[in-house]
């Protein structure tokens, strides 16, 4: 029996004269997924306009290429097709997938919304309405409002910055949603072109059938621009907000971690999921299963401003909050003593699968697609990620964690009734 072929995809990167960049992949299958990323976010809404990014990318979606809303959704949905996307704090999202037949009208109705969009400015009250709703349940949730408050004390706004940063999320700020006009938010549509922006997509056609396509729909978007929101990390902050009502105390750290790029990026990978990538991980193990402190307890990696930082979280009650701030932090000064030869086993073994199985999904791959070419500069072949997780040593990563202490410059925001 003759062996299947393990050969990988072939991808392509291309750059569009206006400046788009697109990652493609060729995939047997009777679908597509793209996903475009433009790089203008939550975090580059103007001071003062806090949730112009939000609310515009709802509002673009109220009618386009003289459809109304409701045409432009039946439009859609007469694809067929599963749309998804949104406002992160450093970009907006458009994805969609479906059937190959149908990619050339998605990635047409898609250029509708960004060239050609209706605008109407019956539909304003609306939607900042709609981000004021959900800006007060944000009040009604400790641990979005925690995140909101950490994001405020690690990372505030530079003085000066004409941009609103991390500080604030998507839906904005009460004064920010009442000083949006339309006149405002046409004038931040104009950042939303070319420059800075990636399309990753996944079908089965030629290349240059594939370049054809994307070049035909979106080759005439404006240039836009590409701002840069800096992460300006405020280390060693400790904060607590009283919420008298509250249940429980939350808990979140913020460290400083490592780059994308950056060689000791993998490294910084495997340590993070010996920390926090399964039952056999360290927070879940010390926190939770040894000690039963918190019933969800986690830390992960997250890029702002081109640079990596390490989030941890837990909630506990008030009466145990001190023992779980002070296990959690117990475990974070115990990385530079290095990882376990069983610990550091499973971390790459988890990584490995989590390479193998994330190409799997079409939508997945699209979107490790648009990651790898907006963070890394490049789309990074899954057989040199592997590679590299294969040779990585435990002794390579103690090295690596023996110069990582983030709790010398650990910020700690915590929420609840007592202070902690």
């Amino acid at each position: 029996m003759p062996a299947l072929s393990q050969a990988p995809p072939a991808c392509e990167v291309w750059t569009l004269p206006g400046g788009l960049r697109v990652a493609f992949e060729r995939r047997a299958g009777p679908g597509f997924a793209f996903d475009l990323r433009l790089p203008v976010g939550s975090a580059h809404d103007p001071h003062g306009l806090e949730g112009a990014s939000g609310v515009l990318e709802e509002w673009l979606f109220k009618g386009a290429a003289g459809r109304g809303a409701r045409a432009l959704q039946d439009a859609f949905d007469d694809l067929g097709v599963r749309r998804g996307g949104g406002v992160g704090p450093e970009a907006t999202r458009m994805g969609v997938s479906g059937l190959r037949d149908d990619l050339g009208a998605s990635l047409a109705l898609v250029a509708d919304v960004l060239l050609r969009p209706d605008l109407p400015e019956a539909e304003l009250p609306v939607l900042t309405d709609l981000a004021r709703q959900d800006l007060d349940g944000v009040q009604d949730s400790p641990p979005d409002l925690l995140a909101l408050e950490a994001r405020r004390v690690a990372f505030p706004r530079p003085a000066g910055s004409p941009l609103a940063g991390f500080a604030h999320p998507p839906s904005g700020t009460p004064e920010g949603l009442e000083a949006l006009t339309a006149a405002n938010l046409r004038a931040h549509l104009d950042a939303y072109g070319q420059r800075g922006a990636v399309l990753g997509l996944v079908a089965d056609l030629e290349p240059q059938a594939a370049l054809n396509l994307v070049a035909g729909a979106l080759g005439s978007l404006r240039p836009g621009r590409q701002p840069r929101a800096e992460a300006d990390f405020q280390a060693g902050r400790r904060v607590h907000v009283t919420d008298e009502d509250a249940e429980q105390t939350h808990l979140s750290l913020t460290a400083p971690g490592i780059a994308p790029g950056d060689p000791r990026w993998l490294a910084w990978q495997v340590a993070l999921t010996a920390l926090s990538g399964g039952s056999a991980s360290r927070l879940f193990h010390a926190v939770r299963e040894e000690r039963g402190l918190a019933y969800a307890v986690s830390a992960s990696p997250v890029l702002l401003g081109g640079q990596g930082f390490l989030t941890a979280y837990a909630g506990s009650t008030p009466a145990r909050a001190p023992e779980t701030l002070e296990v959690m932090l117990a475990e974070l000064a115990r990385l530079p003593q290095g990882l376990t030869a069983d610990e550091f086993r499973r971390a790459r073994s988890g990584l490995r699968a989590s390479v193998v199985f994330g190409a799997e999904s079409m939508r997945a791959r699209v979107g490790a697609l648009t990651r790898d070419v907006a963070v890394f500069g490049r789309v990074r072949p899954l057989a040199e990620l592997r590679a590299g997780l294969d040779a990585l040593t435990l002794e390579g990563v103690n090295g690596f964690l023996e110069g990582y202490d983030p709790v010398s410059q650990l910020t700690v925001v915590t929420l609840g009734p007592d202070h902690v």
